[in-house]
């Protein structure tokens, strides 16, 4: 049995928070595996809940946004529960996600987001671009926790980020 992955020690939400660019990620039946200019940015809510929201351009050329909530699970706030249900609906235990910090540099510049079972896994950069090197790293850092990589989506990036065009 493999072990589980290692999260990060300890995470600071404060420095967390933001914006941040997908530079790659594994395959989500829910995400369109040519979507653009994917983004995620955090913030807290009134509650101290992480508010995240999910934002790109799809295959037809429209912003989508998705939003949801985030609620650290352990006390390294590195181990969060995630759920995109409307808020009426969030407490439906099955309808949650892992959503795990692997790691996070020192300046809060490069994350690697995945879960316990390895389906899923982002990594994700303040900054639209990364150099091949630093990629590379990255990713063998998540191969060496036992993520497979052969199957990763790389997103086209623009340095674009887009909101709801309703406004929400």
């Amino acid at each position: 049995m493999t072990p589980t992955p290692t999260t990060a020690a300890h995470v600071d939400l404060q420095r967390y928070l933001g914006t941040w660019y997908e530079i790659a990620r594994k395959p989500m039946r829910h995400e369109d595996a040519t979507a653009r200019d994917i983004t995620a940015t955090y913030s807290f809510d009134e509650s101290g809940a992480v508010c995240v929201v999910n934002a790109c351009i799809n295959a037809e050329g429209e912003v989508e946004v998705s939003t949801g909530m985030a609620t650290p699970t352990d006390a390294s706030n590195a181990r969060l529960e995630v759920s995109f249900l409307p808020e009426g609906l969030r407490w439906i235990p099955f309808a949650k996600g892992d959503y795990w910090i692997l790691r996070v540099d020192d300046d809060y510049q490069t994350a690697l987001v995945g879960d316990p079972d390895r389906k899923y896994l982002w990594l994700l950069r303040r900054q639209p671009k990364m150099d091949a090197a630093s990629k590379a790293a990255w990713l063998e850092y998540a191969r060496a926790q036992g993520y497979t990589l052969d199957d990763l989506v790389h997103p086209q990036q623009s340095g674009q980020v887009h909101r709801n065009p309703a406004g929400d």
